[in-house]
């Protein structure tokens, strides 16, 4: 593996341009960023993946708090005999707490070469830039999916989706009230099973553990796992022998019971969530980014690092309602009878 002189070179210009940037003597030593910089890099990571601008990304000041309220799904409206009409925001005891989080996306030298070979010195850049921004936006996204603990020191080989790194959004349900939220008795997706379809199963979700007042929230979306819509499809497909049931395997991906379907990257393919997107929270703690890129040559790779302090949180507890995945069979498709 060689790292070629064209490569080097534009290596070597990116670092300084990075430096430049940040207003930093040496990228290769951790910095801090300033506010506007901060700014700047929340909105380069949500440009950089689709889903991560859906949910609420937000910066919070304390290391530890209470759950912060950005939607409206309670009702807002009334009146008081004697003054005006309110409500209590936010849930009681519904807290976030920030850890540590350590980020490094490595470039190898022959995928540098290969990017340098490519384009022009402004691809170059683009295609470095792009890359990191797309690994820590996409490891924010599969920690919040299957994050369940928070250990001193982390195992990517034991622990590939970062099931070690924090506690994500279905882990902390299953705190919430014993996990009450979370439907965990054993189900099987099939022609004979407890489920025949996945509208099915995600209009059971909605009416089990979605209070009565939520349930037509506009708001609700179901997402589901890429295992089950795969299934859901491979089923429709094989029994549609008329053309409404291709057209609805085929629109299996955008709706199910009526509201819009996601398949969201990272999230275990056998699971289903509704809630409303904006009820998924990733903060990060104000002040404490700090970002370093260096070439190591011991390693034979380009690294460039980001470190803050991270954490979930689900802002409306009963507004989030799940199957969960270790509950799910997916059963055989029963043949249509001949003849």
């Amino acid at each position: 593996m060689k790292l070629n002189k064209r490569a080097l070179e534009f290596i070597d210009a990116f670092s300084a341009g990075l430096a430049e940037h940040y207003s930093v003597t040496n990228p290769a030593r951790a910095f801090s960023l300033t506010d506007p910089q901060e700014t700047s890099l929340r909105a380069a990571l949500l440009e950089s993946v689709e889903f991560l601008d859906m949910i609420t990304v937000a910066d919070v000041d304390q290391l530890s708090g209470q759950v912060v309220s950005v939607g409206a799904s309670a009702l807002h409206t009334g009146r008081v005999a004697d003054g005006r009409f309110r409500r209590k925001v936010g849930v009681d005891g519904n807290d976030y707490k920030l850890v540590e989080t350590d980020s490094c996306a490595a470039l190898k030298w022959d995928l540098l070469s290969l990017w340098a070979n490519a384009g022009d010195e402004g691809e170059f850049f683009q295609m470095v830039q792009t890359f990191s921004n797309q690994a820590f936006a996409l490891d924010m996204l599969r920690i919040g999916f299957n994050g369940k603990e928070v250990a001193t020191t982390t195992d990517p080989e034991k622990n590939p989706n970062g099931e070690d790194v924090n506690i994500g959004w279905h882990q902390r349900m299953k705190g919430f009230k014993d996990g009450y939220q979370i439907m965990t008795d054993k189900v099987t997706l099939d022609d004979a099973g407890d489920y025949h379809s996945l509208d099915a199963m995600a209009s059971d979700l909605i009416n089990a553990k979605i209070p009565a007042q939520f349930r037509n929230d506009p708001r609700l979306v179901v997402l589901v796992g890429a295992d089950l819509v795969a299934a859901e499809q491979y089923r429709l497909y094989q029994k549609a022998d008329k053309p409404t049931e291709k057209i609805a395997a085929q629109m299996l991906g955008s709706t199910i019971a009526g509201r819009t379907a996601i398949i969201p990257p990272f999230m275990p393919g056998k699971r289903m969530v509704v809630t409303p997107l904006s009820n998924l929270h990733i903060y990060t703690q104000r002040g404490t980014r700090q970002r370093k890129a260096e070439f190591v040559e011991d390693r034979k790779q380009y690294e460039n690092k980001y470190l803050r302090n991270e954490g979930y949180a689900v802002e409306e507890p009963e507004l989030y309602a799940a199957i969960d995945e270790d509950a799910v069979t997916i059963g055989k498709v029963t043949e249509p009878a001949e003849g």
